[in-house]
């Protein structure tokens, strides 16, 4: 084929495909504003720790019982922290890729989860 070269009707497929494809960032784009603005919260030792975190895995909130701050036992604290820490992002990370999926039908899309 001729460089340059477009078969008849071509155009008007390429035009469709281009809003497609602008329709879908936008979407794209909407959706993760979304994610960005949500919270996910976590709790770990029965309660006694509680996290939240947003969308873009920033750290919003902790909360700890009185129970659970043991000074003789600070290791288990850290590790109920970092539970409910680590839990919280992957609920985050898991409502990100479920989104995106739904938006491009599972196709993995560069740069994306």
């Amino acid at each position: 084929m001729a460089k340059g070269f477009m078969p008849r009707g071509g155009g008007a497929n390429m035009q469709q495909l281009m809003k497609q494809a602008q329709k879908l960032q936008a979407d794209m784009e909407a959706a993760q504003a979304a994610l960005d603005d949500a919270e996910y919260e976590a709790t770990a030792g029965g309660g006694a720790v509680r996290v939240v975190v947003t969308g873009k895995k920033m750290l919003k909130a902790v909360e700890i019982k009185p129970e659970a701050a043991d000074p003789d036992d600070v290791e288990m604290l850290q590790d109920l922290i970092l539970a409910a820490a680590n839990e919280a992002m992957a609920k985050a990370d898991a409502q990100a890729a479920s989104s995106m999926a739904k938006l491009t039908g599972g196709m993995k899309m560069p740069g994306m989860f």
